[in-house]
């Protein structure tokens, strides 16, 4: 994670701005939520220490000594925007204070894609506790999601939810067998090679 010529108070600031930890809405038990919004992740402006600092002072507190919930919304990262890398995630999550991992009762994570749970089935079981791993689920559309959290207090960005309705026509996108990228379209009759239409979202 690459921390740019940012000081440190300007990368705060960049967090706070581009609201990328909100805790807001509560799951169907009534807990709080913590949304975090991927792409709003500014990996390359902001350090693993100031995002360390950073989750300390504006979003541990929030979440108090009760159990909560987080919902991870991976829509649209791409590994070279969005992504900490590995070591960087690797670092803030050892930071994380033992309370605040022992009150975490599920992760949602919505739209993962192909890459995404590849990763987290292999590399993730060795960077990541078990336990953290048994709380993961993935959640392939936003109607799954209201299974699991209050709809009515949860501010999903409107990317996501025209994302969503693309992937009710184009179901191959979940498994990487079509790009997510727009299409392209051509009034040549050259067919399209089906490999460059593999997805490289994010494996984060």
């Amino acid at each position: 994670m690459n921390s740019c010529t940012l000081s440190e108070s300007d990368q705060e600031h960049l967090l706070e701005k581009l609201d990328v930890f909100k805790v807001k809405g509560r799951d169907k038990r009534g807990r709080p939520v913590l949304l975090i919004i991927g792409k709003h992740f500014p990996a390359r402006m902001v350090s693993s220490e100031v995002m360390k600092k950073y989750l300390e002072e504006k979003v541990y507190p929030k979440l108090g000594a009760k159990m909560f919930s987080v919902v991870y919304v991976h829509t649209d990262v791409q590994r070279s925007e969005n992504f900490p890398g590995i070591s960087a995630l690797r670092s803030i999550y050892d930071a994380i204070p033992t309370d605040i991992k022992d009150n975490l009762d599920a992760v949602y994570f919505l739209h993962p894609g192909l890459q995404a749970r590849l990763f987290l089935a292999t590399l993730g079981r060795l960077f990541f506790n078990g336990g953290l791993y048994a709380k993961l689920k993935y959640v392939s559309r936003l109607e799954f999601l209201w299974d699991h959290v209050r709809r009515m207090e949860m501010e999903i960005p409107e990317f996501v939810h025209d994302h969503d309705e693309e992937l009710e026509y184009r179901p191959a996108m979940d498994y990487g067998l079509e790009s997510d990228h727009p299409r392209i379209y051509s009034t040549t009759s050259v067919p399209v090679d089906p490999i460059s239409m593999y997805s490289m979202r994010c494996i984060a």
